[in-house]
């Protein structure tokens, strides 16, 4: 078959066999109890940084790796895929590939001296507490508000479906320090609130379909008092902040859907090769192999221009239209593939012994976080028509 040309090169895939090697000695041995408890311990954090595998994009002078370089958090989403780590996975790669660059990008020297080392580390484990009860998608309609009070913000408001939210010791929240009713998008800022700040409260562990090994909590704030210096860049900024690194968010998600999609069909091949009906391998049966033929061309057609994206990002080139492409995408193949390949298991794959049974519940939600279809669609469009 003609492969898809590789965007790695001998030190990314001597990256790839010691990441690969960390999934399976340290984290595939507790995933059960992981899913379980509904929350990844903390110690696997400082276990990845120890081995530098967190903060690779943060500078050598602040304990990170010194390298911005995108395909190292693409191979750490492909093998934690393969592993069948889905809620794990995203605990991991939210704090990679989605919090810490508003800390490499916005801090202050006396933030980065503050929290860098400890997010490289895994001591300071983060989170992003961007939506609302009541806003979904709409970033622009978000009501947390924070006062400003002297040296300090007087933070009022709650945030819902946060991941980290429950083992997070950074929470970057935004909020509105400003009221502009001609100007939704203005008047939003970010501010780090830290672990057992008061007036800062964790609600429940949210009860999910999937991903359960991924904390997701909802969190609240009761005129809690952040100091000013907690602020990430400039008072007012936030929604172009938050909008700048959404393309990395986006693509991260596309790449891990791309990869679940690429192990979904992996592990269905060996399935069908060794299951047995009708006194003959799965595998044998012309629907079996039409699913996967047509599986394995989507994935293909799908990974060729997730990859390409990937290197658009290490180039700076990438934008938010192709970013939403690459999401919308990839998460609907992924769980177009997923679905099709739980059917060639047959009851098999309803059970959680078999990989495919949690990736099927675990995929649902990637259509939604992230912004859902419907909005990579409309930005899509809306560039098409301008």
């Amino acid at each position: 078959m003609l492969a898809a040309p590789s965007i790695y090169d001998e030190t990314h895939e001597l990256f790839r066999e010691s990441f690969a090697a960390f999934v399976a000695e340290e984290m595939v041995p507790h995933y059960e109890r992981w899913e379980t408890n509904g929350i990844v311990e903390r110690a696997i954090f400082e276990i990845a940084g120890a081995h530098g595998f967190l903060g690779m994009a943060i500078p050598e002078t602040h304990g990170g790796g010194g390298v911005d370089d995108f395909r190292f958090n693409a191979i750490i989403s492909e093998e934690l895929a393969h592993a069948g780590m889905g809620g794990a996975a995203l605990a991991l790669t939210l704090h990679n590939d989605i919090v810490t660059p508003y800390f490499v990008e916005y801090c202050t020297e006396e933030q980065a001296q503050r929290w860098l080392p400890g997010i490289a580390s895994g001591e300071l484990i983060t989170a992003l507490a961007m939506t609302e009860p009541r806003t979904g998608s709409d970033l622009a309609a978000i009501s947390t508000t924070a006062r400003r009070d002297g040296d300090e913000y007087v933070l009022n408001g709650a945030k819902t479906f946060i991941t980290n939210g429950i083992n997070a010791d950074l929470v970057v929240v935004a909020c509105r320090t400003a009221q502009n009713p001609s100007d939704r998008r203005g008047g939003i800022s970010l501010l780090v609130v830290e672990r057992d700040m008061d007036g800062f409260e964790r609600g429940r562990n949210l009860a999910k379909i999937g991903q359960h090994s991924n904390d997701t909590a909802e969190l609240f704030f009761t005129d809690a008092r952040v100091p000013v210096e907690n602020r990430l860049g400039e008072e007012g900024r936030g929604f172009g902040y938050l909008s700048s690194n959404l393309a990395q968010e986006r693509l991260s998600i596309g790449v891990f859907g791309c990869a679940v999609a690429q192990a979904a069909l992996d592990w269905t091949v060996d399935y069908v090769k060794e299951r047995t009906a009708f006194g003959q391998p799965v595998a044998e049966f012309q629907n079996t192999k039409f699913v996967l033929a047509e599986v394995a061309t989507e994935v293909a057609v799908t990974r060729s221009f997730v990859n390409s994206c990937v290197m658009r990002h290490c180039n700076r080139q990438l934008d938010a239209v192709d970013a939403a492409m690459a999401k919308m995408w990839a998460t609907e193949v992924q769980g177009r593939v997923v679905d099709r390949c739980l059917q060639l298991f047959g009851g098999y794959g309803y059970t959680t012994e078999y990989p495919i049974g949690r990736a099927y519940a675990d995929a649902r939600v990637t259509r939604i976080y992230g912004g859902t279809s419907e909005i990579m669609k409309t930005i899509v469009a809306k560039a098409l028509l301008a």
